[in-house]
């Protein structure tokens, strides 16, 4: 009776756990060059002391969905899309360096580029900072040129260059914080050969229709690992009279 309980409490809590994965990949159908987190369920034996007679469910994030959003034009500079493989690289809150799709770019009060994340976005020497320009462009190997406040358009003047990468798929996790990092802590070296598309935005690969369907399968789900557990408990009233009877 017990293993039958057991299963079903721990089915039911891995499903709410998936279910809220799910949830988040929703809630960022409109973040840009957002990455679906994917999910699998798989039963794991429980070993300790005699034979491993107990199994519970656990659901388990095997990697991300690698494949690219849609690139829409904007018009604006400041948005940029990768073409084609490759990522930006930004500032993490913790200061490292990490990686990620999303080019929805902004210049705050201090000159600082980052992203819709609120991240600043790295260049050959660290953060980007731009100076005050009338005009900016931003060339597809990522070089940045603008003209400055005041000056004739002679004046253009190129100021950094955004790093761009392109580790390898298997190279990459993805933390808690929505960015990807290598798995061996280590920085990833500039790839020369990826290049942006500037006016553009990528959005986010999450397919809406399949998630809804997702979030309704995990919903029966969690509904069918409670009627067991209740019907656990109904089997074991009934052997508890039936041992009182006897």
């Amino acid at each position: 009776m017990d293993r039958m309980l057991y299963i079903a409490m721990s089915g039911a809590k891995e499903t709410l756990i998936a279910q809220a994965s799910n949830s988040n990949n929703l809630a960022n159908v409109n973040t840009p060059g957002f990455m679906e987190d994917l999910n699998q369920f798989r039963s794991m034996p429980v070993f300790g002391q005699g034979y491993p007679t107990r199994v519970y469910a656990l659901d388990e994030r095997p990697n991300i969905n690698f494949d690219k959003g849609s690139i829409h034009s904007t018009g604006n500079p400041l948005d940029l899309a990768i073409k084609g493989e490759g990522y930006f690289a930004v500032q993490a809150a913790d200061g490292s360096e990490a990686y990620s799709r999303r080019g929805d770019l902004r210049v705050d009060a201090n000159g600082l580029v980052t992203n819709g994340q609120g991240l600043p976005l790295i260049g050959n020497g660290g953060p980007i900072a731009l100076p005050p320009y009338e005009r900016l462009e931003i060339a597809p190997d990522g070089t940045i040129t603008v003209l400055p406040e005041g000056a004739t358009p002679e004046a253009l003047a190129i100021i950094d260059r955004i790093k761009m990468v392109n580790p390898a798929a298997e190279r990459l996790i993805k933390g808690e914080d929505g960015l990807l990092r290598l798995e061996d802590g280590e920085e990833a070296d500039a790839d020369a050969a990826t290049e942006l598309v500037s006016g553009a935005i990528e959005s986010s690969n999450v397919n809406v229709a399949d998630a809804m369907v997702t979030m309704i399968e995990l919903a029966r789900k969690f509904e069918m690992q409670v009627k067991m557990m209740k019907t656990a408990e109904e089997l074991d009233n009934a052997s508890a009279r039936l041992m009182t009877m006897s």
